[in-house]
C-alpha cells in the first residue's frame, strides 16, 4: 500500500536495493502509474523526470514545468526516456496536461521516498513539519507535511491527513528506512512516549526530544533539576546572518531520578543568547531536551550538534518558502501540493549534493543550461 494515510493507492514498496540505486530512472520503476493504461503514451518516469529537470531550472508552476518540456530539444527527450514516433522518429514530451495529471494523481509517499535522500549511515535525522499555505482552499486546510532531513537534504515526507495532527504520522514517515544507530531529533510535539518506545525497541535509534510545556510534568521534572551543579557543559560562539550568538549545552545523567519517560539516560539544558548587529537587542531561549544515550556516547558537545541539526531543517522548509515561493503557489488539487514540495525536495538535495551552498546561486547557474545542466546533475544518461 501507498505510504499515504489520506488516500488508498497500490504501491509496490522499493527494495532497499532498489533505494540505493544513484540512477533516478531505475528508483522511479518501482512507482505504480495511476493512468489508466488505455491511451498511456509516455512512461511515468519520463514524465517525472521532466518535472523534476524543469524544477531544477526554476519551473514554480504546472505552466512553467508544461512550457519547459515543450521547448525541451530532441536529445534532451532521448535523455529523458520520451519514446520516438512516426517515420521520422521525432520525439514528442508530455503535454501539460498530462504533466499536471500525473503530478495530481502519483502516490506522494512513494514519490518522496524514492527522490529522497537515503538516511544510511546518517548521523542524525530530524523531524519537522510546514504547511503549504497557498494550497488553503474554502472549504479544505492547507497541506500540511512532515518532513524528515539530514545534513540539510530531505529524506522523504508525508502529508499529514486533514483532521488529523502530525504525531500519527511520525512513525509512518520513518518506518521504510534503516535507523539502527541513528539519532531522531523531534521538537515537543513528538515527545511522545510511544515514539520514543518504537525508535528505541523497535528501530534501534536513538532518540533527542525537545521537552516544552505541552508535556507539563516532565517539563517541571527537567527544570527541576540541579543544573547549577551540572559540570559536564559546552559552550559555542557564532555569528552571521547579523547576530552573534552564545550556546551553553548543559546535560546531566538522570538515571535513577524519577523521570516518568521511556529509556530515558540523559537531560539536556540549552540556553542560547542572540544579540542583533545592528540593533544591539539581545534575546535568550531556555531549551530542555532528553535522550536515551548515555553521557559517554553522547557528550555536551555532540548533543549541542544534534540540537542545531534539528533547527536546521527549518532552513530547507525557508528556502522552498523563499526560493521556490511555495507559499505563494496555488496548486491544490489531489496530490499536487505535496508532490511538487517533493521536486523541490530533490532540487535541493540535488544542488547540495553538486557543492552548492546557495540554493539561489544552483538554480540561476542551472537555467543558463536547462536542458542539459538539470540531466547532467540528475545522472541522467
Amino acid at each position: 500500500m501507498c505510504r499515504q494515510s489520506a488516500t488508498v493507492c497500490l504501491f509496490k514498496s522499493p527494495s532497499r536495493q532498489q533505494r540505493e540505486l544513484t540512477d533516478v530512472a531505475a528508483r522511479l520503476a518501482a512507482l505504480p502509474d495511476p493512468r489508466e493504461r488505455r491511451g498511456r503514451r509516455h512512461a511515468l518516469a519520463s514524465v517525472v523526470l521532466a518535472a523534476a529537470c524543469a524544477v531544477l531550472a526554476g519551473a514554480r508552476s504546472y505552466l512553467a514545468i508544461g512550457q519547459w518540456a515543450r521547448h525541451a530539444p530532441q536529445d534532451t527527450l532521448a535523455r529523458l526516456g520520451f519514446r520516438a514516433g512516426g517515420s521520422l522518429g521525432v520525439r514528442r514530451p508530455a503535454s501539460s496536461s498530462t504533466l499536471r495529471r500525473v503530478l495530481m494523481l502519483v502516490c506522494p509517499g512513494g514519490l518522496a521516498d524514492l527522490l529522497g535522500h537515503h538516511p544510511a549511515g546518517a548521523q542524525a535525522v530530524a523531524v519537522d513539519s510546514k504547511s503549504a499555505r497557498g494550497s488553503r482552499t474554502d472549504t479544505s486546510a492547507a497541506a500540511h507535511l512532515l518532513s524528515a532531513v539530514t545534513a540539510g537534504r530531505t529524506v522523504s515526507q508525508l502529508r499529514v491527513p486533514d483532521k488529523t495532527n502530525e504525531i500519527a504520522a511520525f512513525t509512518s514517515l520513518l518506518s521504510p528506512f534503516d535507523l539502527a544507530g541513528t539519532v531522531v531529533t523531534a521538537d515537543a510535539l513528538h515527545t511522545q512516549r510511544e515514539h520514543s518506545k518504537w525508535l528505541v525497541e523497535v528501530k534501534k535509534a536513538h532518540y533527542l526530544l525537545v521537552v516544552k510545556g505541552n508535556q507539563p510534568t516532565l517539563h517541571a521534572a527537567i527544570k527541576s533539576l540541579p543544573w547549577k551543579e551540572v559540570t559536564a557543559r559546552r559552550y559555542d560562539r557564532q555569528r552571521g546572518h547579523g547576530r552573534r550568538e552564545t550556546r551553553s549545552v548543559r546535560t546531566l545523567t538522570v538515571t535513577g531520578l524519577h523521570l516518568d519517560f521511556p529509556h530515558v539516560v540523559q537531560a539536556v539544558k540549552i540556553l542560547r543568547h542572540r544579540t542583533d548587529i545592528k540593533t544591539g537587542k539581545v534575546t535568550r531561549q531556555t531549551v530542555y531536551a532528553i535522550t536515551d544515550m548515555t553521557a559517554r556516547q553522547a557528550s555536551p558537545q555532540l548533543i549541542g550538534r544534534l540540537a542545531r541539526s534539528q533547527w536546521g531543517i527549518e532552513a530547507v522548509h525557508h528556502v522552498r518558502d523563499t526560493t521556490f515561493a511555495e507559499d505563494a503557489s496555488k496548486i491544490r488539487t489531489g496530490h499536487g501540493p505535496e508532490n511538487m514540495a517533493t521536486l523541490r525536495n530533490l532540487a535541493i538535495n540535488t544542488l547540495r549534493d553538486a557543492g552548492y551552498r546557495s540554493i539561489t546561486t544552483g538554480l540561476r547557474e542551472v537555467s543558463y543550461a536547462p536542458f542539459t545542466r538539470p540531466l547532467d546533475l540528475l545522472q541522467l544518461a
